[in-house]
């Protein structure tokens, strides 16, 4: 069974498995915070739980929880190593916070995953002129595959590259159209 729960300041719902969410709802610490029910869309996309408590200093201490990773070190720490130890979605949307959709990955692993900051909207893929060079990095070495008549096509080129150096780790974008009989690799 699944749990959706809606965040406090956007109309998205985090998804989570109900043995999660029963222990979410049942901690002593995260019931006594109303942790499930304050939790908010973070800039980033996570969800979070954010407050503010007065410190008996009377100064202020704001504590930030990013639920992915809370249960992540609840559910998954015997899969955390030195080198995956950040969190991260396998299927890209970080509000899915389902134990089989929540991995622990490399630094290099999720900066590959990251969002594109290209102008085409694909990674890899920058226009020259009235073409456009795909092109992957490996090992802080950047690698050239080509020039191309449309973005699409050197999307695809991107693609078929990154999974041949990458695997299943590799960044794959996803072409917004079809292009002729050009076929994903």
């Amino acid at each position: 069974m699944l749990y959706k729960v809606k965040l406090k300041n956007a109309d998205d719902h985090v998804v989570l498995d109900a043995n999660v969410y029963e222990w979410l709802t049942s901690d002593p610490y995260l019931t006594k915070m109303d942790f499930i029910n304050n939790l908010r869309k973070h800039s980033s996309g996570c969800a979070v739980f954010q407050k503010t408590w007065k410190k008996a200093d009377g100064s202020y201490k704001t504590e930030t929880i990013y639920l992915h990773k809370l249960v992540a070190e609840k559910y998954l720490a015997d899969s955390k190593s030195k080198k995956a130890n950040l969190v991260g979605a396998k299927n890209g949307n970080k509000l899915d916070c389902r134990l089989e959709n929540i991995l622990y990955r490399s630094r290099a692993v999720a900066s590959r995953k990251r969002k594109t900051s290209s102008k085409t909207g694909y990674t890899g893929v920058y226009k020259e002129n009235k073409r456009f060079r795909a092109v992957i990095s490996k090992d802080g070495k950047s690698m050239h595959l080509g020039m191309f008549d449309t973005p699409e096509e050197a999307a695809l080129a991107y693609n078929k590259k990154s999974k041949e150096l990458f695997g299943d780790d590799g960044k794959l974008n996803v072409i917004k159209k079809s292009v002729g009989e050009l076929q994903d690799a």
